[in-house]
């Protein structure tokens, strides 16, 4: 009996850690494994996320944010993803205003809003917000995720991915680092 039960506590753990996540299920991802990764921690040691030791990283901070901005340069261009995660110490809300100025932002660049959506990661209200157009000579896709980690602090992270080769499944893999991202006591 007592077998039987740890096996019945073990299966459902297994069941509840292997669920993808709502954005997984969005993009029709599927689990992804990488070797070889490394934590990387904001300078101001607010966050971190894991990366493959052979990506390229630089740091950046200022008064008001601390951004990690990651890359495989050993791919082309158009056949990596750009990863720019940075924790902005400034409050959001998600509301018609917000939205509304992420659309005129993306107007002013020639970019298109093809998906936005409300929604959840790493146990935080986020939105994100997918739109694609053209830099320089490529087709050019970014996925803005904000996402709010209390009253004072929001993480943007961005997602670019040029050409047309592979996206869906390059933006999966930002995805996969995103929700990874853990983020430092900031007195909730």
């Amino acid at each position: 009996m007592k077998k039987l039960i740890i096996l019945i506590v073990a299966s459902l753990l297994f069941i509840s850690c292997s669920q993808p996540s709502e954005i997984s299920k969005d993009f029709n991802c599927k689990s992804l494994a990488y070797n070889n990764l490394e934590e990387v921690v904001d300078v101001k040691n607010l966050f971190s996320i894991q990366v493959p030791r052979t990506w390229k990283t630089n740091l950046f901070y200022d008064n008001i944010q601390s951004s990690i901005y990651t890359a495989d340069t050993t791919k082309q261009l158009t056949e990596t993803l750009l990863l720019d995660i940075t924790i902005i110490n400034k409050n959001i809300k998600f509301d018609i205003p917000f939205k509304l100025n992420k659309e005129q932002e993306n107007l002013t660049k020639n970019l298109i809003k093809v998906k936005s959506k409300e929604t959840s990661i790493i146990n935080k209200a986020a939105y994100f917000s997918i739109s694609k157009g053209k830099k320089g000579i490529y087709n050019y896709q970014v996925c803005d995720f904000f996402i709010k980690v209390n009253e004072q602090n929001f993480i943007l992270a961005k997602a670019e991915v040029y050409g047309d080769s592979l996206v869906n499944k390059r933006f999966c893999k930002a995805f996969n680092f995103i929700e990874k991202i853990k983020i430092n006591d900031l007195n909730d």
